[in-house]
């Protein structure tokens, strides 16, 4: 099973004027992304809108993004929704190259916890490729069902995108309990994780996801560098003059948490289009707003001389 380190990047999926998938746009994205340097590279999940994509243009999103990695780190996909889709994904990200599967809900129903255990299970048996399985949304694992499910053999770690630390802190514990020598890992997968990092690390919880990785691996890589080296200084400043006003434009729109994003790809010099519905683009007035914000990001890394 892979082991993960450092910022981990969630590529948007580009679309065309027309609404198609653009494979030449991702193309350059995953290559820019990857020559910044993350620790591995997460495609067709939240960020990269899994929810809207065909299966055939999934297939194509996880092909150009084995291709384009080319080894460099390992690349996860994402898999989830109803069971039989959801394996039907599973087996194509196999097919397709990838190294493991970050497993995303199942679509709309409340669940149980033994049913949740099972349904992780039944995906896991359609591939042999090591599953992440992500707790947000309706698929909340209590302690017990976390250490079930991370029992499974396939099962190589939990990424929180709920952000209840409290109950995160038991689930850590219950699951660390029951695995003896097994890899497994945690890692925060709230969105714009980094508004959380220093409370995730309060329970041993380093790793996270960043999707301003996207569009700004400058700041990304300034904030995970300060944390990582202890320059309270710096992570003050990211925090309050770029990631706290990020969230705070974030939270104004349901769905701004890939918007934002994709509109910020587009600002930095790549057309990657828009989002697809059910979610919006920003309007005029939140773009300008999200340019200030980037803008002021980029500026603490410069006065900081990390950029």
């Amino acid at each position: 099973m892979p082991h993960l380190d450092g910022v981990l990047f969630f590529p948007v999926t580009p679309f065309d004027a027309s609404g198609a998938l653009d494979t030449a746009a991702l193309a350059k994205h995953l290559e820019a992304g990857l020559e910044a340097g993350p620790g591995g590279v997460f495609t067709a999940c939240g960020t990269g809108e899994f929810h809207a994509l065909a299966p055939q243009e999934y297939a194509e999103v996880v092909g150009v993004t084995v291709e384009v990695t080319a080894g460099r780190v390992p690349v996860y996909a994402g898999a989830g929704g109803a069971l039989p889709l959801a394996r039907q994904f599973a087996r194509a990200a196999r097919d397709g190259g990838a190294d493991g599967l970050l497993l995303l809900p199942p679509y709309l129903v409340q669940t149980p916890a033994a049913g949740l255990v099972a349904y992780v299970e039944a995906v896991a048996a359609a591939t042999e490729l090591p599953l992440i399985v992500y707790h947000r949304d309706n698929a909340r694992f209590d302690p017990a069902s976390a250490a079930a499910t991370a029992r499974l053999p396939q099962v190589s770690g939990f990424k929180d995108g709920i952000g209840d630390l409290g109950h995160l802190a038991r689930m850590v514990t219950a699951v660390r309990g029951e695995l003896g020598g097994k890899p497994f890992q945690f890692f925060n997968g709230t969105p714009t994780a980094e508004a959380t990092v220093l409370a995730h690390r309060a329970i041993g919880v380093d790793l996270y996801s960043s999707a301003v990785f996207c569009f700004a691996p400058e700041i990304s890589l300034a904030f995970y560098h300060a944390v990582r080296d202890g320059d309270d200084e710096l992570v003050e400043a990211l925090l309050s003059r770029f990631f706290h006003p990020l969230v705070a434009l974030r939270e104004k729109v349901p769905g701004y948490a890939v918007a934002l994003v994709k509109a910020a790809v587009r600002q930095r010099g790549l057309d990657v289009g828009g989002v697809r519905p059910p979610l919006v683009d920003p309007t005029p007035e939140h773009l300008a707003e999200l340019r200030r914000i980037t803008e002021a990001g980029l500026a603490v890394c410069d006065e900081a001389g990390v950029r």
